[in-house]
């Protein structure tokens, strides 16, 4: 017997490869989705880990400011406590070379150390003299040691340049050092400082203590300003992994929505073969296969599909991540591990996750028709008579059951930064909707039937449909799921691109910005000081604004955030300035602070009012640690504005208020306001002119406020342009599904359509009998896909996005993308649905009358 069934479902597999191989595929695409996706961001975050570890080496502590630079005159202090036993005085800063072969500026950081103190604490950062080369080199001013990503960049050049301000300044590589990742260049601290402009500036100190010391007593013990962090090492890589998790978590989900089509194109593709077989189920019936054996048949049969799809998929999978991870680096668009470029890391327990996962979906596509073949007639099979799927109304509570739950789903917060009951609500929301797709074709269909009884072929296809609600549901339940998915990725992309275009009209009110050519965040080359009042000055503009960022470390356990200086005109005050988009209402500044301090409003994003917990009315005494403050002020929170980007939070504080209180002068950036028809080009070159007679004019980046609009929105669209294919793999799974469930269903009504045959109907009329039942249920199947969509893309815009990413966005609706989508769906619907039905009123089926006569 067990050599007749494996030979029975290989005959079916053989003579109809296509649909186990459309079935395999579908699983494979989705278990190789989610198996890339979590190898490349496991990688990147293991190679991003060892490049801090090894850059920052093992320290026992390590201190550095919350903003800025520290003064390198407490190092005397420090060196000299007696359970100190080395430290190592750090200067690094983000700048750029320009390329030996074409002369472009690369990103490189420099990072400057004490070569005689760096092999007892970061030893990967130690230079290597080159053969032949000076041992004082290791001190001397125009000297650095080239770590072997930025060697690989340079070839076997001895000298480069390097970005200083708005000078190039020649270096000469005088060896090398070990250190991994993004290209590095180690020279002396005190090099460092001067090439860099910061004379007796450190970005942080790293310590070997004594065995023993209490290094959590050890900053009160020394004296330490305020304003400085104590930070144990890994803590940058910690507060990555877990700012990064939502992220990866939600591009898996993404990845997985494949594998959740998957299983309805498994349960299609068995439905179908099932259909084809009932008489071979029955005559096994005869020969003494139990309903449970048959049942067990068909489960089998659907495991072997899903194991040989996660075999593929897992394949597939190592091969797409090795590509992507070789091609785009190590990070997918999400900002965290932006400049890694890993090899691929195997992890044989994700491959056995998402393996098992695909034979899961596989099982449960596999659930239902091993049921109908479980409860199969074979008396009634043998004529040709046994029904397709089970029907019935048992159970239909279940439906709005499922349906409350996601509801109340949707209220539930987050867990670690990570929307698990988002998610699971919207599972049951899918599920809950396509079970009870019954009782709602049901109550249409009891509407239409009344007003086609004079009309033969309309009404038959009606009055079946009607009678056959349970057949309708599983037949469109790939067409709603598919098409709820695709509706609620249409809806959220839009609402994200409306609310990023709406955004970046409020973030860019000047018609031309200015900047070094250094990207990085409040250090790096800041522009020079002369530079920005001649500009500033320039006659035929009506002003340029300053605006200055810099990085805050408020929390030891998150990532710094953004403080943005730069000129504000808020509530009415009459200040030349730009106008935050703010969330809400501005919150009245009080005149004095808790002891009676000046106040200084401030502005917080949403991301950093979620991760900090901060809100509008509320006294952010954190900022005011972490700044090195000239007198005692007391941060007010006066509104949240929103901000897309910046991932981490940002907060925003008027330009003269953060100059008066800090002393800070620094400008990274300008923004040129234009009057009416002015010359931009002309603008530009005046501009340049400037920047020659202080350094290089084409070290300066241009863009202008439409420039800048094009880049972000296509940079935007090219992020999400995955979603357009992952929509179109929906709709050709449901599609299928229809395809499959309507021909199942025609093999099994071959003797209706050959008895309506005999009655007199004609080729035709059979042919529009079916169109019009595949109307009606791709109509219906439509709108709850339509209605399901939407109810979907309501939880990702307001309650995955905000848990995920803590920003929020309008919903749009573009109508006319959702109408076509519908229109091509139920265009398609009833055109596959009419090609299954050409075999019902083919010779067969009226042959099949005779023979059963």
């Amino acid at each position: 017997m067990d050599k007749l069934l494996r030979t029975f479902s290989w005959q079916d597999w053989r003579h109809h490869p296509w649909r186990s191989a459309a079935a395999v595929v579908a699983v494979m695409l989705g278990v190789a989705l989610a198996l890339a996706v979590q190898l490349i961001n496991a990688s990147a975050l293991s190679e991003f880990a060892h490049a801090v570890s090894a850059v920052d080496g093992q320290p026992d502590l390590t201190l550095r400011a919350r903003n800025g630079a520290i003064d390198d005159t407490w190092l005397e202090r420090i060196v000299a406590d007696a359970q100190v036993a080395t430290a190592n005085p750090v200067l690094e800063w983000p700048t750029a070379l320009r390329a030996p072969d074409t002369g472009t500026p690369v990103a490189v950081r420099v990072v400057g150390v004490d070569a005689l103190a760096v092999a007892a604490v970061s030893p990967a950062l130690m230079p290597q003299v080159a053969p032949g080369s000076d041992r004082l080199d290791l001190f001397a001013a125009d000297t650095v040691f080239a770590n072997p990503a930025a060697r690989r960049l340079l070839g076997n050049v001895r000298e480069i340049s390097v970005q200083a301000g708005l000078q190039w300044r020649m270096l000469r590589i005088a060896g090398s050092t070990p250190a991994p990742g993004p290209p590095v260049l180690v020279m002396d601290v005190a090099a460092a400082q001067q090439l860099s402009g910061q004379p007796g500036q450190l970005s942080r100190i790293d310590l070997r203590l004594v065995p023993g010391t209490d290094a959590a007593g050890l900053p009160t013990r020394l004296g330490l300003p305020p304003h400085w962090l104590a930070q144990r090492p890994g803590d940058g890589t910690e507060r990555i992994g877990q700012l990064s998790r939502a992220y990866r978590v939600n591009l898996t989900v993404l990845a997985l929505v494949a594998l959740f089509t998957g299983a309805f194109l498994v349960f299609s593709v068995m439905a179908l073969s099932v259909a084809r077989r009932q008489q071979q189920f029955a005559l096994l019936g005869v020969l003494g296969l139990s309903a449970r054996e048959r049942m067990h048949l068909i489960l089998a049969e659907s495991a072997l599909l899903g194991g040989a799809g996660s075999l593929a998929g897992v394949a597939l999978g190592t091969g797409l991540a090795a590509l992507a991870l070789r091609l785009l680096g190590g990070d997918l668009g999400g900002g965290y591990f932006d400049g890694v470029s890993p090899p691929l890391q195997w992890h044989t327990g994700y491959a056995v996750l998402f393996g098992t996962l695909g034979v899961v979906a596989a099982l449960a596509g596999g659930w239902w028709p091993a049921r109908a073949g479980r409860d199969l007639s074979p008396a009634l099979a043998l004529k040709g008579l046994g029904a397709t799927v089970p029907t019935g109304t048992r159970r239909r509570w279940i439906a709005p059951v499922l349906l409350v739950a996601a509801a109340l789903l949707t209220l539930a917060p987050a867990v670690q930064g990570i929307p698990l009951a988002a998610y699971v609500a919207i599972g049951l929301l899918l599920i809950g909707g396509i079970a009870v797709l019954p009782l709602g074709v049901g109550a249409v269909l009891d509407r239409i039937a009344p007003t086609l009884t004079r009309r033969a072929v309309p009404m038959l296809a009606i009055e079946r449909a009607r009678r056959q609600r349970d057949s309708a549901a599983v037949a469109t339940s790939g067409i709603v799921a598919s098409l709820a998915l695709s509706v609620a990725l249409t809806v959220m992309v839009a609402s994200f691109r409306d609310s990023v275009t709406e955004w970046l009209d409020g973030v860019l009110p000047a018609q031309l910005y200015v900047r070094g050519s250094d990207t990085s965040v409040g250090e790096g080359n800041p522009l020079p000081p002369a530079f920005v009042a001649e500009t500033m000055a320039l006659p035929g503009i009506v002003r340029a604004d300053a605006l200055r960022a810099t990085r805050v470390q408020l929390a030891a356990g998150l990532p710094p955030i953004v403080l943005l200086a730069r000129p504000l005109a808020l509530a009415g005050d009459g200040r030349p300035g730009q106008s935050l988009p703010l969330t809400g209402p501005q919150t009245p500044v009080p005149k004095a602070g808790p002891q009676g301090e000046a106040v200084v409003p401030v502005y917080v994003s949403e991301t950093m009012a979620d991760l900090h917990g901060v809100h509008p009315g509320q006294w952010l005494t954190a900022l005011a640690g972490a700044l090195a403050l000239r007198e005692p002020v007391a941060f007010f929170v006066a509104g949240v504005w929103r901000d897309y980007a910046r991932q981490h939070g940002s907060i925003a504080i008027d330009l003269s208020d953060f100059t008066h209180i800090t002393g800070d002068r620094r400008v990274n950036e300008l923004a040129i306001h234009l009057p009416e028809g002015a010359d931009e080009d002309a603008v530009r070159g005046a501009i340049r002119a400037i920047a020659a007679r202080h350094g290089n004019g084409d070290l300066l980046e241009f863009a202008s406020a439409g420039e800048l609009r094009a880049t972000s929105l296509r940079i935007f669209d090219r992020s999400f342009a995955v979603t357009g294919w992952l929509q179109a793999v929906a709709i050709g799974i449901g599609l299928f599904g229809v395809a499959a469930s309507f021909s199942a269903q025609v093999l099994a009504r071959r003797r209706e359509f050959g008895l309506l045959a005999h009655l007199g109907l004609t080729r035709r009329q059979i042919l529009q009998v079916v169109a019009a039942e595949g109307l009606a249920w791709t109509v219906l199947g439509a709108l709850a896909g339509l209605l399901l969509g939407l109810l979907v893309s309501a939880i990702l815009v307001h309650v995955v996005n905000p848990q995920s990413f803590h920003w929020t966005m309008d919903m749009s609706l573009p109508a006319g993308r959702l109408a076509a989508l519908c229109a091509a769906v139920v265009a398609a619907g009833t055109a596959t649905a009419w090609l299954a039905g050409r075999a019902a009123a083919s010779r067969d089926a009226v042959q099949a009358v005779k023979e059963d006569w």
